[in-house]
């Protein structure tokens, strides 16, 4: 366990894993807390469908300006400025539910504000990891820093859904915000070299971005990946995370359903421990496989949603994320130059976010026409053909994990 713990020795580490470990706690109680907010509100899926496709929207539009900004300026400064952003936004949003003066439209807006934020620090992030560890230590630290997302997932999801059920969605959101507070404090600590050499002339952000997608599409398995994820991110977010809370309101009961989300992060959890433990040559094809995996949670909804059931399918799901997640942020990190490696997670995330807005907006109108039933069995299938469709590569199945001295088209 020595080695696997080896990231810990680095302060920068450290100080990244405490932000990113804060926010993600918050985080996790928000999607539950959002979602319930709206039903009270409401009742309606297509309303709900509106308010997270509003955040999503805008994630997707400022992704690659985000991605740009995190290549020229230092990382941890702009985690720390996005936090603030967030913070602001999430703490109006809370307000608002608790003194009982929401509405959609505000929601709306200040979800597409939060999304905006969010675009900023989510490639800069994923890019500042290999600043803050030595490159044989990678892979430990990338699995590291996933036990600690899916660890804070766990209690966030989990009191999340006994908080709403308790006191209203209000009080999480109030966390939420809060955590953002606190994890801009710790991203201002992290301290990490420059990962580009200052140009003389600073050139202009389409230059910038046409650099980053010719790093981005020089990589077939990069591309087949973010395709796939194009299909596999719609349907998930789009599709299973507002059905979910739907159909937990008809059947097994909110606070069950906030205990699926944690069972799923308990398997990402084992799964961490998992990619620490077993050295796998072809990390990114193994973890491509176990996508079919996530088809599921949809299916146990739909075929048989007893309570225990949804707890063990949703936990195989999250230990075969967490292999994908580890395998393609780690390979990214050995095939792509640092100095470019955010806009390359910029169009990654453009990639494979690109469809939630329209997923979150078809859900709603897909429901009524064809029922719950049928949006949730048609989200499996996706999963699989997904999966399929980046099997069928040589460039995913044939890469390895190690760094490489050039990079791997």
């Amino acid at each position: 366990m020595g080695d696997s713990l080896a990231p810990l020795a680095h302060p920068a580490f450290r100080w990244l894993l405490a932000g990113r470990v804060t926010t993600i706690a918050g985080n996790a109680m928000a999607p539950i807390a959002l979602a319930f907010a709206v039903l009270d509100l409401t009742s309606s899926i297509t309303s709900l469908g509106l308010v997270v496709a509003a955040r999503s929207l805008t994630n997707v539009v400022f992704l690659l300006y985000g991605g740009v900004v995190a290549d020229r300026l230092p990382r941890q400064l702009v985690l720390a400025g996005s936090c603030a952003v967030s913070f602001a936004s999430q703490a109006v949003v809370a307000a608002l539910v608790l003194t009982g003066t929401a509405s959609v439209p505000w929601l709306v807006v200040l979800s597409a504000v939060n999304g905006m934020s969010s675009a900023f620090s989510l490639p800069a992030s994923a890019a500042l990891v290999p600043q803050t560890v030595p490159a044989e230590q990678r892979l430990q630290a990338n699995a590291l820093l996933r036990l600690g997302l899916n660890s804070a997932r766990i209690g966030g999801a989990a009191l999340g859904g006994l908080l709403i059920a308790f006191t209203g969605p209000g009080w999480g959101l109030a966390v939420d915000a809060l955590s953002f507070a606190l994890a801009g404090v710790f991203f201002a600590f992290v301290r990490v070299p420059a990962a580009r050499v200052p140009a003389a002339h600073k050139p202009s952000v389409l230059a910038e971005l046409k650099v980053g997608w010719t790093e981005f599409v020089a990589r077939q398995w990069v591309w087949v990946v973010v395709v796939a994820f194009t299909f596999v991110n719609a349907v998930l977010v789009g599709g299973v995370m507002v059905l979910g809370p739907v159909l937990a309101d008809r059947t097994f009961g909110r606070e069950m359903w906030g205990l699926v989300l944690a069972a799923q992060t308990a398997g990402m959890v084992a799964g961490a421990f998992v990619v620490m433990r077993v050295e796998v040559r072809r990390q990114l094809l193994l973890g491509v496989a176990c996508v079919a995996g996530f088809a599921l949670l949809p299916l146990v909804m739909v075929l048989h949603p007893e309570p225990w059931l949804l707890l063990v399918t949703s936990f195989v799901s999250g230990l075969g994320l967490e292999q994908f997640g580890v395998a393609w942020e780690t390979a990214l990190q050995h095939h792509v130059p640092p100095d470019r490696l955010a806009r390359v997670y910029s169009y990654d995330m453009l990639g494979s976010f690109v469809a939630i807005p329209l997923a979150q907006l078809a859900i709603g109108p897909v429901t009524h026409a064809f029922g719950t039933s049928a949006a949730l069995l048609g989200c499996a299938a996706i999963y699989l053909l997904a999966t399929a469709g980046m099997l069928a590569s040589r460039s995913v199945r044939s890469l390895e994990n190690a760094p490489a001295a050039e990079p791997v088209r």
